[in-house]
């Protein structure tokens, strides 16, 4: 069986360029050191995933240059996939064509912001997709966007028209699925990292106080505990 393909959407860490939001709480050094610290705990779920339901990870990211920094700490498995366009839709559906086209069965999208991501959202959303008839999955955001996505066929029409960042993002992506009959399945929902308020779900995550509306226990997460003071 073919294996599935799960990207991480993501630059390369840059003091002053990486979680801009959190500078002014956190510094541009350790807002950084934190961007950094969540892509290697989420390559840790997605390591976890893949040896659960056979996945090989990816990471989609911009310029050129960003693959070789990321691979100085991504794990030596992963492969890198460069979409540059100041369209987030257009990256979505490039990287979904080029992963499809690799050969995967399926193209699966993960937020870079998402440390504490579990990887039994992403083992459900690859076995979602292996069900027959299935084309589009979604692991819904607590802000209003998506964390996930994922693919079976390349799907333009879900990510034309998308007001990113903005707490309308998945509810226009479902009106784009409707309006052009895609299939579309929900899984539990999670969060995304990327202001001050966020912040603090993801600090009293980490303290064992789970965030309203999540029904699965997050990953440990641990490079993002030590950039956080929060070590166990």
């Amino acid at each position: 069986m073919a294996t599935a393909a799960i990207g991480i959407i993501c630059k390369a860490p840059k003091a002053g360029q990486s979680k801009t939001r959190l500078i002014p709480r956190l510094g541009p050094e350790r807002a950084a050191a934190l961007a950094r610290a969540f892509l290697i705990d989420l390559s840790r779920s997605i390591e976890e995933a893949a040896a659960a339901v056979g996945c090989a990870g990816y990471a989609v990211c911009s310029p050129e240059s960003a693959a070789a920094e990321l691979a100085t700490f991504l794990p030596p498995a992963f492969a890198y996939i460069v979409k540059t366009d100041c369209d987030l839709g257009r990256v979505l559906d490039g990287a979904t064509q080029e992963l499809l086209a690799r050969g995967h069965e399926s193209a699966i999208l993960v937020n870079g912001d998402s440390p504490t991501l579990p990887a039994a959202l992403l083992v459900e959303t690859v076995r979602a997709l292996r069900v027959p008839g299935a084309h589009a999955v979604f692991v819904p955001a607590l802000d209003g966007g998506y964390s996930i996505v994922g693919l079976n066929r390349r799907t333009p029409e879900i990510f034309a028209d998308i007001p990113w960042s903005t707490p309308a993002v998945m509810r226009r992506s479902l009106e784009q699925a409707e309006r052009h009959a895609i299939p579309v399945e929900f899984l539990s929902p999670w969060y995304d990292v990327d202001d001050s308020e966020s912040l603090d779900w993801l600090l009293s995550e980490l303290r064992g106080e789970r965030p309203g509306g999540l029904v699965h226990k997050g990953a440990e997460a641990p490079a993002t505990r030590k950039v956080l003071g929060l070590e166990s």
